[in-house]
């Protein structure tokens, strides 16, 4: 019986498939970095603009995507070309878990990779230690920081980081550095992606107040790295303390 043939438009979702299940992918973005040892499957370009007539080339079985990572009118070009396509919608960590199991077990007839369950367990055991108040700039030039419904603000809000911008109207809404720089906070969480903050690049936009710089990987990608987050998440705000 032939495998199934998996193309991967969600860098997250990629490395879940890969660790669970070596071999299936077909196609991954350019952005999929995890696990290394991705080169048997081909580059279909970034999350925003694949390259959708290689993708049909490919001749999946299922296409994975995400809602908020991945445009419409790609993943309906893919559908019109007879592609299965599968978008998933991850807001918190529930969802999360849901999702996952929904695409490896539910899509890919796997069964249930000991990383998911392991993630679930650990999460379930976090306990915060407080309440710190903060904000998270994803991006600058412009500068954009979480606002509502984010999977990465529930991670920090279950870890005891309260998102001052949890109540704007928009997810990601923009912000003037001044309003961040004066905004009654107890620290600023500054991951290394999407936008790459480093102790060099943001800390200096807030004198004054503590910098949390944390991995983008562990806060913002639903995946094997779930696992591993909390510690390491609590590694990085408490560093900043």
């Amino acid at each position: 019986m032939s495998r199934i043939r998996v193309v991967s438009l969600v860098p997250s979702l990629t490395e879940a498939v890969a660790v669970s299940a070596p071999g299936l992918l077909v196609g991954v973005t350019d952005w999929c970095t995890h696990p290394a040892g991705l080169g048997g499957a081909v580059r279909v370009g970034g999350t925003k603009n694949p390259d959708v007539r290689a993708i049909v080339g490919l001749r999946p079985d299922l296409v994975i995507a995400n809602e908020e990572e991945n445009r419409a009118p790609d993943l309906a070009e893919l559908r019109a070309a007879g592609v299965e396509v599968l978008v998933t919608e991850i807001r918190d960590l529930p969802q999360a878990l849901r999702e996952l199991d929904r695409v490896l077990v539910g899509a890919l007839g796997l069964a249930r990779p000991g990383w998911l369950a392991d993630a679930e367990a650990v999460w379930a055991r976090v306990e915060p230690a407080g309440e710190l108040r903060a904000f998270v700039p994803v991006w600058r030039r412009p500068w954009m920081v979480l606002g509502r419904d984010t999977f990465a603000g529930d991670l920090l809000a279950r870890l005891g980081v309260r998102n001052v911008y949890a109540g704007h109207a928009e997810r990601y809404p923009r912000v003037p550095v001044e309003e961040l720089a004066a905004a009654d906070c107890d620290l600023v969480v500054l991951p290394d992606e999407p936008y790459r903050f480093t102790a060099e690049d943001g800390p200096e936009a807030f004198p004054g107040l503590p910098a949390a710089l944390v991995s983008g990987r562990h806060l913002t990608w639903y995946g094997p790295s779930l696992a591993e987050a909390p510690a390491v998440l609590a590694a990085a705000l408490r560093a900043a303390g």
